[in-house]
């Protein structure tokens, strides 16, 4: 599958509007749907946005793209191509939402979720059709970071992988194909770095700010050029080995999660979608942060797809 001639987008939170803007802008006609008008209207606005970063980006225009809006979700479903769902983060929620799909679609059209870590199988459990469903997972902010997950669950079909590979490099983002895995490669990974991290506040080894700073530069900066694989060969197997010989077994290796996070979420102190987190954000600094990271994603990308990537 190349580009879809439509693609049906289910949900139109964090994830939905972004993804609908770059389908979009490849050329397919995206119908996102949500089942509140409320929500739609907002997604306008990110759409905006997000047309703005692509226009910043450079990212082509293909001819034919458009993206229309609806809360009918029969109407936003039939002739499919394919379907993306981008529900919340609950399993039930997700099973019923993909029954209800296969109950309009056409029998040839691809079913992809974009759960951030969900086992595939596990989601097709009550699918007629598990073999044309497939895990989607796009980083977030997703018409900015140019990597998608692929991920096959026991019944998907190997046809419907590749087809989903060819058509995440024809709008020229990076497949990663994987093994089913719970949380897939991104998230396990990151949320390896988020614990230890913060085990380390809960220590009172250091602050939030000393914490990020280390790992924005001390970290992150190498790993967006080389990846974590690549810089263990170049700082050489024998000192990986040497430092993980003593420091592994004093890692944090906690199976809930930190009190801070615990105590702070109940009083809700949600981060920036409540104002407070870990950091407290002063009237309008939330919309200032967000411009600014968005700013230098930007500036990133542009950087690294300059360079010979790893």
């Amino acid at each position: 599958m190349a580009i879809p001639t439509i693609t049906t987008v289910i949900g139109s939170g964090s994830m939905g509007p972004g993804i609908a803007a770059l389908l979009a802008r490849s050329g397919s006609q995206v119908r996102l749907n949500d089942i509140s008008q409320d929500a739609l209207d907002r997604a306008r606005k990110v759409i905006d946005g997000a047309t703005a970063v692509l226009d910043d980006l450079g990212t082509p225009v293909v001819e034919g793209g458009s993206v229309t809006y609806e809360t009918d979700q029969r109407r936003a479903l039939e002739g499919a191509d394919l379907v993306i769902e981008a529900v919340p983060e609950k399993l039930e929620l997700k099973r019923m939402v993909l029954q209800q799909v296969e109950e309009i679609v056409s029998p040839t059209t691809i079913i992809a979720t974009n759960t951030s870590g969900i086992p595939i199988t596990t989601m097709a459990e009550s699918m007629e059709n598990p073999e044309r469903f497939i895990g989607m997972h796009w980083s977030n902010p997703p018409h900015l970071i140019p990597m998608i997950e692929v991920i096959k669950g026991e019944k998907t079909s190997e046809t419907v992988e590749k087809e989903l590979v060819t058509m995440v490099e024809s709008f020229g983002y990076e497949a990663v194909r994987q093994r089913e895995k719970a949380g897939f490669i991104e998230n396990r990974v990151l949320y390896a770095i988020l614990r230890e991290c913060m085990a380390l506040l809960e220590e009172g080894v250091a602050t939030q700010k000393d914490l990020d700073t280390c790992v924005k530069w001390g970290i992150g900066y190498k790993l967006a050029v080389i990846g974590p694989m690549r810089l263990v060969d170049m700082a050489g197997l024998d000192i990986y080995e040497s430092v993980a010989s003593y420091l592994n077994e004093d890692l944090d290796a906690r199976g809930d999660v930190s009190e801070i996070v615990k105590t702070l979420t109940s009083s809700g102190k949600l981060g920036m979608k409540s104002g407070q987190g870990l950091y407290d954000y002063a009237e309008g600094e939330v919309e200032a942060k967000r411009a600014d990271i968005i700013k230098g994603l930007v500036a990133v990308r542009k950087t690294l797809s300059e360079i010979t990537p790893v």
